[in-house]
């Protein structure tokens, strides 16, 4: 045997053997070249409302503003809706909601397998996936064998509600059935406040405990749980939805707030008792509104803590956006927009939306760049080494995320909620609205009509240059007809 040749023969062989390891921690598990991933939505949140934009003066978020100082914030955001279930198809999909026949609130939600969800792109990298939170897609969320029910579609765990609101306190089915049936024995109309069970997976949890601590806390569990893998987590606070004025006791007490109570079906009419908490109507709705604001921003901080703690800060990606704009009824602050949430104003669909990866991206920095919120799903797949789907209608940020391309960003984004329609292309913005009875019903203020706006002179949407600027609102009108075209037709973008 040659003595000589052997060591050589060792060497070379632990080399191949690393290089191997190597690859094949590029295909899964906790390789160091992937990062762990949380995606943040919050629920109705006002575009003033963080901290660090500097937009209101009542506004308190540390913990919010250490996502905007450690990362980048995006202020000209888009929803693709103006309300929770059509925007939230959008983000898990990187694709226009209308494309699964979503334009309102009653649609089928996640029916439609073509249509990959993160959670399923990231199975290639063999990330463990949680939902914890709100889920609203569509009118099958609550049947946990339908596609739209988390487990079906990519998640390994789940815990939380599956409609549209939650009452923040009240868990139990014995609630949720003796106020229903109280509502029947007064034959009242109105919607019910919610007050059954959680999931947890696919079992019934009942318990009374605020919401969005809980949320905070099944998040932090999830973490710990998956630390030693890669790890994707969803999570969904229904801050600040309504109804706003359900807070721990501790916070009314602290802040000398007298409250205000559910509806009761034995001594009121549902519509009554609901335009009572609403604006301008409700002397305590801007202190109710930012108490959730409190509390979410407080288990973001709880969150944030731990990652460092557990020295997964640093390559760990989070996004955090609004599900639409604030709902202005409720006291949510969208200056300098115009609108609320339900509608096509800005204040109805443009967004915060924030980015921090401290291995990869630069921190402090503020884009006006016109961007989506179905350009998350592409931008996960770029970072976790995942094929972007070519049907998509989404974009890659991660060359502007890694400022490799200041100036990318749409060319055209497009709106349809079935009652208003809304194109967005540089600067302008065309918004056709057809039908106010929604907003009548949700104390909003809509003008119906056509309106033609340049954002840049005009972001709160006052001057209409419909008249003047002919030759735009053609090319604008030229543009959505194609795109509902190819919506209609089932046209991908492959």
């Amino acid at each position: 045997m040659n003595l000589v040749k052997t060591p050589l023969i060792i060497l070379l062989w632990l080399l191949i053997a690393s290089c191997t390891g190597k690859q094949n921690e590029t295909k899964g598990g906790n390789n160091v070249t992937t990062p762990n991933i949380i995606l943040i939505v919050a629920d109705d949140l006002g575009y003033a409302d963080i901290g660090a934009v500097k937009l209101a003066d009542d506004v308190l978020t540390p913990n919010i503003d250490r996502l905007v100082e450690s990362g980048i914030r995006f202020a000209q955001a888009y929803d693709n809706s103006p309300i929770c279930n059509q925007s939230r198809i959008g983000i898990i999909t990187g694709s226009y909601p209308q494309r699964l026949g979503s334009y309102w609130y009653s649609a089928e939600g996640l029916h439609d397998p073509r249509f990959k969800t993160i959670p399923e792109l990231l199975k290639q990298q063999k990330y463990q996936s949680g939902y914890i939170g709100k889920i609203h897609y569509g009118d099958h969320d609550n049947d946990s064998t339908h596609r739209s029910f988390p487990l079906n579609h990519g998640f390994d765990y789940y815990f939380g509600h599956t409609s549209a609101r939650k009452h923040y306190m009240n868990h139990k089915k014995e609630i949720e059935e003796a106020f229903l049936k109280v509502k029947k024995e007064y034959n009242r109309k109105g919607q019910t406040l919610r007050q059954g069970s959680l999931w947890e997976n696919k079992e019934r949890v009942d318990t009374i405990a605020y919401f969005t601590e809980l949320v905070g806390e099944k998040s932090r569990q999830f973490i710990k749980k998956n630390k030693g893998q890669k790890f994707f987590l969803q999570i969904a606070f229904n801050a600040a939805h309504n109804f706003t004025h359900q807070l721990p006791q501790e916070y009314l007490d602290k802040y000398n707030l007298k409250g205000y109570h559910d509806w009761n079906p034995a001594v009121e009419e549902y519509y009554d008792w609901y335009a009572k908490g609403r604006y301008p109507n409700n002397e305590e709705g801007r202190a109710h509104y930012l108490g959730q604001v409190h509390y979410m921003d407080k288990e973001i901080g709880k969150l944030l803590d731990l990652l460092e703690e557990q020295n997964l800060r640093e390559n760990t990606l989070i996004f955090f956006i609004s599900d639409n704009g604030g709902s202005t009824p409720i006291y949510a602050n969208n200056t300098p927009l115009r609108g609320s949430k339900y509608l096509l104003y800005e204040g109805g669909i443009r967004v915060q939306m924030l980015v921090s990866y401290p291995k990869k991206y630069e921190k402090g920095k503020v884009y006006q760049n016109m961007v989506s919120a179905m350009d998350i799903l592409p931008s996960i797949c770029k970072e976790a080494n995942i094929e972007i789907p070519g049907y998509i209608d989404g974009m890659d940020l991660t060359p502007l995320l890694r400022g490799k391309n200041d100036s990318l960003q749409h060319d055209v984004l497009f709106w349809d909620t079935g009652h208003e329609l809304a194109v967005r292309k540089g600067p302008w913005k065309l918004r056709k609205s057809f039908n106010d009875e929604e907003a009548k019903y949700e104390m909003v203020e809509l003008e119906l009509g056509e309106f033609l706006h340049n954002l840049n002179n005009d972001v709160g949407e006052k001057t209409n240059l419909i008249k003047e600027e002919s030759m735009i609102m053609n090319d604008l009108e030229k543009e959505y007809s194609t795109w509902k075209s190819h919506i209609e037709k089932g046209d991908n973008n492959e």
